[in-house]
């Protein structure tokens, strides 16, 4: 079984890979044996972070935007066609929705979903020219699969909802192709990205209370899983939205 979760030999790249999940997915498909690029907004930051893992390098990329994604692609396959697509890159603006300007949602939109969907493209016309089954996974979350939680959030949970079917389309319509495309679904992670949540007791006792295991995903919870939707251990799954989320989903 351990062999089946090596990655020797593969090119992965990991959107919003400088920090958090994304960190964590890079390091662990690194230890598994891929070659990483590290793929964030900011260039110096996605250098420092692969300065951290061996057989990493940084590109910058901007999801929301097609010449910079098609321009970052290019750079990876300098050193090859990346077989792996990790899209971990979001953001979320909590708003209520009566208040949430047009241009934070747009906002929202361009980096989850269209995101998502540019840099799925592009990868996977790699991965179709050269003749490689691929995995491309990608970010929900349980707010993807539900429409409540501790606050008001309809962008994020808007865009993660369209990645789960977004999701199921890319994997019928490559499958022929040989590249998987499944997703991740984590509930609350200790990142900094809910560093906001974290300074609030009272939010933080109702996210506990709201979780059957009681307590918060580490970003290396997210990254095994990632691991197993890369790696040949997952070689029949395809289409699937994978819960990381001590029971949330379940109740």
């Amino acid at each position: 079984m351990g062999s089946m979760l090596k990655l020797n030999g593969d090119i992965a790249a990991v959107t919003g890979g400088a920090s958090g999940i994304g960190l964590a997915v890079a390091k662990m498909l690194a230890e598994a044996g891929a070659r990483v690029a590290i793929l964030d907004i900011n260039r110096h930051n996605a250098d420092k972070a692969a300065a951290t893992i061996p057989n990493a390098f940084g590109v910058e990329v901007d999801v929301a935007d097609e010449t910079s994604v098609e321009a970052a692609f290019d750079v990876i396959q300098k050193q090859g066609t990346a077989s792996i697509l990790v899209n971990c890159a979001g953001i979320a603006i909590r708003r209520e929705a009566v208040d949430l300007p047009l241009a934070d949602w747009n906002k929202v939109v361009d980096v989850n979903m269209t995101g998502s969907f540019l840099t799925s493209r592009v990868a996977a016309r790699h991965m179709i020219a050269a003749g490689i089954k691929g995995s491309i996974i990608q970010t929900s979350s349980i707010m993807g699969l539900s429409g409540g939680g501790v606050y008001p959030n309809v962008s994020y949970q808007t865009t993660k909802g369209a990645i789960v079917n977004m999701t199921r389309a890319l994997a019928v319509e490559w499958a022929p192709s040989g590249i998987r495309v499944n997703a991740i679904a984590p509930t609350y992670v200790r990142t900094p990205f809910i560093q906001p949540l974290l300074d609030q007791p009272d939010v933080m006792e109702k996210i506990y209370n709201m979780t059957p295991l009681r307590r918060l995903a580490e970003p290396e919870d997210v990254a095994a899983a990632v691991l197993f939707l890369a790696s040949g251990a997952s070689a029949m799954v395809t289409g699937h939205c994978l819960p990381i989320d001590g029971g949330f989903l379940a109740q």
